[in-house]
C-alpha cells in the first residue's frame, strides 16, 4: 500500500514531482508506489557517496548530488531490494532524468550520458558537504 505523495517524496528523494509522475506513468505503475520506492531507496543512497564519487562524474546543484554510473552498478545496487520490474524501471528513469536535469544545469551544462550509464541522485546534508 503506497503512503508516500509525489511532494513528499520529490522532497526527500531529491527529484522532481514532475519527473516522479513522468516516470509511474511511463511504466504503468501508480505514483504512491513509485513514491514510496523511491523514499526507501533514497534512505540506503544517503549514505553511499563514496561509492559513487570516486570513480564517477558528478555534480552538486542545490543540494542535490547527481551521478553518472554504469547501468550494471545501479541494476546491482536495486539487487539489495524487492523492487518489482515495474518500480526497477520507474526508479531508473526518474533517478536517470533528474540526473541529467542537473548535469544540464551545472556550470559544464552537459546532459549526455554514455548507453550503458544512468544516473543516480541522492540528497546531501551540510554534515557531507564539509
Amino acid at each position: 500500500m503506497a503512503t508516500t505523495d509525489s511532494g513528499t517524496a520529490a522532497r526527500e528523494s531529491g527529484i522532481d514531482r514532475a519527473i516522479i509522475e513522468r516516470a509511474a506513468d511511463a511504466v504503468g505503475l501508480p505514483v504512491g508506489e513509485l513514491c514510496d520506492a523511491l523514499v526507501v531507496l533514497h534512505a540506503e543512497l544517503i549514505g553511499r557517496h563514496s561509492e559513487f564519487e570516486r570513480p564517477r562524474d558528478y555534480v552538486t546543484v542545490d543540494g542535490t548530488r547527481a551521478y553518472r554510473v554504469p547501468e550494471s552498478r545501479f541494476e546491482s545496487l536495486l539487487d539489495s531490494f524487492r523492487f518489482d520490474p515495474a518500480e526497477r524501471a520507474a526508479i531508473e528513469y526518474a533517478h536517470t532524468e533528474q540526473a541529467k536535469l542537473l548535469f544540464a544545469s551545472a556550470v559544464r551544462g552537459d546532459d549526455n550520458f554514455d548507453r550503458d550509464e544512468v544516473g543516480v541522485v541522492v540528497g546531501i546534508d551540510t554534515a557531507e558537504q564539509f
